[in-house]
């Protein structure tokens, strides 16, 4: 049997994909090149190219940084002992953790932990009026009000317990390629009957804009299932594990998801709540191209403890 280049494309980003999961789950297992080959069915030799060519890492580069932005994710949310962070990421001792960390952030992972976790954010890089940068303090409390308020003004947070969803959905790396992944999974919807008035899309976020480059970040655009599909090419099933989550309602514009996501992730600190090993997402409730301001109706989703 002979594929075309397009179905043999597909099969790949397929593998990768189940490879992408793989290490998520395994980032203190071995990840080497022979073992994680074996996950996508490939040789070594083939593997490596084809991973390269569709993450743009090598995959010591994508287990390395991947490591390295977990353990950055545990220090801002968890009080977890050093020891323990660089064991659960693969690390062998406190120093070459600290060494790899340094070449990400720039300064050590106790010097990380003790920094304001907004001095590795955008709020970092805004300026004032006459282009002279803030005073950290000042600019730091004038985010924050301004944060609180569009909170307060735009959503009303609340927690609920939430039931699994199965959802269907295409993963891309970094927010230009989102659509792409939507077309893909809208144009596999559409004959099958997926489609109607009460179907709700889902995109999901397998990294945080916190520390990750934005190109790099992966997320899944999904549509959420009524009754059991089947996986093909490079539609994947995933399920979203019921449990506990901060949710808000947003009506807001394009431009606007970051300072909600922020926003957000403040009130979530602010009100004593941490965030689980689990993935937030978005449900969207309404096409914003058919809203008469070119507005998303959509609520937030950030897995507590």
């Amino acid at each position: 049997m002979t594929f075309s280049e397009n179905e043999i494309q597909t099969i790949y980003r397929s593998r990768i994909n189940r490879v992408f999961e793989y290490i998520d789950a395994n980032l203190d297992t071995d990840l080497s090149l022979n073992a994680v080959s074996e996950i996508a069915f490939f040789s070594p030799f083939h593997f490596h190219r084809v991973f390269k060519t569709i993450s743009g890492e090598t995959l010591r580069e994508y287990v390395t940084r991947r490591r390295i932005e977990r353990s950055a994710l545990d220090l801002l949310h968890k009080n977890t002992a050093m020891s323990e962070i660089f064991l659960r990421y693969g690390f062998t001792d406190k120093s070459s953790f600290t060494r790899t960390f340094k070449k990400f952030y720039g300064v050590s992972p106790s010097e990380f932990k003790k920094s304001n976790p907004n001095r590795f954010s955008k709020i970092r890089q805004l300026e004032s009026k006459n282009g002279q940068p803030y005073p950290e303090y000042e600019k730091y409390i004038c985010v924050i009000n301004n944060l609180k308020n569009w909170i307060t003004m735009n959503a009303k947070p609340e927690i609920r317990e939430v039931s699994k969803m199965d959802l269907a959905y295409v993963s891309g790396i970094g927010p230009q390629n989102l659509q792409a992944a939507y077309e893909k999974l809208i144009r596999w919807a559409r004959p099958k009957g997926l489609l109607h008035q009460e179907t709700k899309m889902i995109t999901v976020y397998h990294d945080s804009f916190k520390v990750t480059e934005a190109e790099k970040v992966r997320m899944s655009a999904g549509l959420l299932l009524k009754e059991p599909v089947k996986a093909e090419g490079e539609i994947a099933l995933m399920t979203i594990d019921g449990g506990k989550f901060i949710v808000a309602g947003f009506e807001i514009g394009l431009n606007e998801f970051e300072k909600s996501w922020t926003a957000l992730f403040l009130w979530m600190n602010e009100n004593g709540y941490k965030k689980a090993d689990r993935n937030p997402f978005e449900l969207y409730h309404n096409d914003f191209n058919d809203h008469p301001e070119k507005k998303a109706i959509v609520d937030f989703y950030i897995p507590i403890e």
